[in-house]
């Protein structure tokens, strides 16, 4: 890696633009998302985790970059926690009642959360927080990219991906591979762990895609009663 990294350290700037870039597009993929919800009127079958984790990593990630006083993380994630607050109103509005009362619990939890972190930040030494602000943002990524694996058992009994979100997942692994570059170019072995780590599980995901349709599978009649037990 450390070769790797002499390489792109020149073009670490360039990178880290096409990162943005790339994260930015990751951020607008919900759209999609919620063009099915639109569809489908309701946003019951979907989970509210991609929106709401969205939320709470950008916010984390933009404390991480303004301790870093990296200004192409900073700009991102400026733009990513806008987007997600309207992906997630839109979220809101397309759900039941009754899971309108859930997703305001969760939003609950999230926002005690992060006051919990920031306030955490801001007392604990610059050094040290840097790292461990790190790694926080990595279990989150890992939960939020790894969390629709939970449905893998139901998944294969359906045999089918219906309720995964595909745009999001797919644009997650380009995010994970620019931003790995560059976390290579300024030899940030962390950033490097992480990202490989959510490229391992999105591409795990993906093969669901490649394996199931997006839809359930149609059953086949019970030849008409097994032709009604033989006369």
């Amino acid at each position: 890696m450390e070769a790797l990294g002499d390489l792109l350290a020149p073009h670490s700037e360039l990178i880290a633009k096409v990162a943005g870039t790339i994260t930015t597009l990751q951020f607008l993929s919900g759209i999609a998302l919620l063009n099915d919800i639109r569809k489908k009127g309701s946003s019951d079958v979907y989970p509210v985790g991609p929106f709401l984790g969205g939320v709470v990593l950008t916010v984390l990630s933009l404390k991480l970059a303004t301790i870093m006083n990296d200004a192409a993380m900073i700009n991102t994630n400026l733009i990513g926690l806008v987007i997600n607050f309207v992906f997630l109103g839109g979220f809101y509005y397309y759900a039941s009642s009754g899971s309108r009362g859930i997703i305001w619990k969760q939003f609950g939890y999230a926002s005690l959360f992060l006051l919990v972190c920031t306030a955490y930040a801001n007392f604990e030494d610059p050094q040290k927080i840097e790292f461990r602000l790190g790694m926080l943002i990595t279990g989150i990524l890992v939960w939020l990219v790894g969390s629709p694996l939970l449905h893998l058992p139901k998944i294969i009994e359906k045999k089918s991906t219906e309720g995964m979100p595909f745009p999001i997942i797919l644009s997650g692994n380009l995010v994970a591979t620019s931003w790995m570059l560059y976390a290579i170019s300024i030899k940030n072995t962390v950033m490097v762990l992480q990202n490989l780590l959510l490229l391992v599980l999105g591409g795990i995901q993906l093969s669901m895609f490649a394996i199931y349709p997006n839809k359930p599978t149609a059953k086949k009649p019970a030849a008409k009663n097994e032709s009604k037990k033989e006369k």
